[in-house]
């Protein structure tokens, strides 16, 4: 065991320890400084997290009540079964950047592939369970090309579990937990047979066992299988305070540098693409939290154009739909702005229109104000449908679908649309995390009105609900007209 790396976790569960020290392994005390793993830990990397953490941001200590609290939810004598994302390749040996299946994350704070957790609840009380983790063994062939790897050591010391192993001796590790649990909750695809959707994840890791992990699952007893998903989706829709906080940071760094972006003037899509990327990774987020929209002109008539390729004449708007992300968490903004510095009389009118509708439902994103997400739809369609009937807009028939295609909102947090499935009727609640995003996208066609015809605005912030307010994670983002244009004075 390595003492140093488990800075908040000592054997009791949750229990505080002391401030790191030096490690022993095999007898011999050795610097974790010293230990290589394949993602930052403190003792590595102090420039990126503060002692005790394990992602930025996020402790030990946090990690473990996440997995406390879904083995409440479990039954007893289930199991959770959670799997890392595998790593995509672009072409041949050529792989993107990793990223980690956001539940998994979640749960463990364990940053690569091939890997598989297990929540196993074993008692009535909240600490009758066992966190397994079993990963990719250290293999000093493949770290020289791929990089370090945690290894089975880390599993345990670093992030905590309880059991651990190579993931590669899956095939005898599992069935004995699968032959003690009642009820299994996972959402790992199907593939050998529809009783056992972690088949394929399973055999993935060694092509040798394939076949015997195959007839593995085809004799194993027909133990209930059950979606995780609803579990997880009622521990991530609620942040902790210091998930607000890694929101919040990341709001920071991408709102300020899209304003910085209002001020300059590009020749095209591709130019403010690169300045955005370039400022979220300078000011110390992680970059990107997803491919952004940089559309000019018409393209902001398609709601998810990614090209950004195309050049700017100068006379339109450009609709910028970015955020970066830090820790893993993520701040979704969109910002509409002229590319001249200087607003039409028709954008204004269009603009000013939306940016009234997303100020009321930023409004009512409090918990006083007993809100879902469908509610605050309905509101900003209905202010939206009145604002553009006052603009001489035809608002009869399915005018408002045309025109406002999208929902307003959507959970926010480790993913982009977090917390995926869960329902939009429910009682916004404090620590929620959400978009609100109007937007207006005018067809080129007689059935509009002429000066408006080939705009397309939206205005969106992400927002934490509170009890008695909003707090507003994305407010150095500037919107109102007077500040835009006020950049270019």
């Amino acid at each position: 065991m390595l003492p140093a790396l488990r800075p908040l976790l000592s054997a009791t569960r949750g229990r505080a320890c002391a401030a790191p020290i030096p490690c022993l392994r095999r007898g011999l005390v050795v610097s974790a400084a010293d230990l290589q793993f394949g993602q930052p830990v403190y003792e590595t990397h102090p420039h990126l997290l503060q002692a005790g953490e394990i992602t930025p941001g996020i402790t030990a200590l946090e990690y473990a009540h996440r997995r406390t609290k879904l083995a409440r939810s479990l039954p007893l004598n289930s199991i959770a079964i959670l799997a890392a994302s595998d790593l995509k390749y672009r072409s041949g040996s050529v792989f993107y950047k990793y990223h980690q299946d956001p539940d998994f994350l979640y749960l463990t704070g364990f940053n690569e592939p091939d890997a598989l957790a297990i929540i196993e609840k074993q008692g009535a009380g909240d600490e009758d369970y066992s966190f397994h983790l079993y990963v990719r063994p250290k293999d000093a062939k493949a770290e020289l090309w791929d990089g370090p790897r945690s290894g089975i050591q880390a599993a345990e010391d670093v992030f905590n579990a309880d059991e651990t192993e190579s993931v590669h001796r899956l095939a005898e590790i599992l069935p004995r937990i699968l032959q003690r649990s009642s009820e299994i909750y996972t959402d790992l695809p199907s593939s050998v047979h529809p009783k056992t959707p972690f088949t394929k994840f399973i055999s993935g890791f060694d092509p040798y066992h394939t076949q015997g992990l195959a007839q593995l699952f085809r004799d194993a007893p027909k133990t209930p299988i059950k979606p995780l998903r609803p579990l997880m989706n009622n521990l991530r829709v609620t942040k902790s305070d210091a998930e607000v906080r890694n929101m919040r940071k990341a709001g920071q760094v991408s709102g300020r540098a899209i304003t910085a972006a209002m001020r300059q003037s590009f020749s095209g899509e591709k130019d403010l693409d690169s300045f955005l990327d370039y400022k979220f990774k300078g000011e110390g987020c992680d970059g990107p939290a997803y491919v952004p929209v940089i559309a000019g002109g018409e393209n902001a008539l398609t709601i998810h154009y990614v090209r950004n390729e195309a050049l700017f004449s100068g006379t339109e708007l450009v609709l910028v739909d970015a955020g970066a992300e830090y820790g893993g968490y993520i701040t979704d903004i969109t910002r509409t702005w002229p590319t001249r510095g200087k607003f039409s009389s028709p954008q204004r009118d269009l603009y000013e229109m939306i940016l009234r509708v997303q100020r009321t439902c930023v409004s009512l994103c409090r918990a006083d104000a007993n809100m879902t997400l469908d509610k605050l739809h309905r509101t900003a369609s209905n202010g939206l449908k009145d604002g553009l009937g006052q603009l001489g807009f035809d608002m009869s028939g399915d005018a408002i679908d045309t025109l406002f295609p999208h929902h307003v909102g959507h959970f926010i947090g480790l993913d982009v649309h977090d917390a995926p499935g869960h329902p939009r009727t429910n009682p916004l609640e404090p620590n929620q995390c959400i978009t609100i995003e109007p937007g207006i996208y005018v067809p080129n066609s007689p059935r509009w009105p002429a000066h408006f015809r080939g705009i397309g605005i939206r205005i969106e912030d992400s927002i934490c609900v509170q009890a008695e307010n909003p707090f507003v994670l994305s407010t150095e983002a500037v919107k109102e007209v007077v500040d835009i244009e006020a950049l270019r004075d």
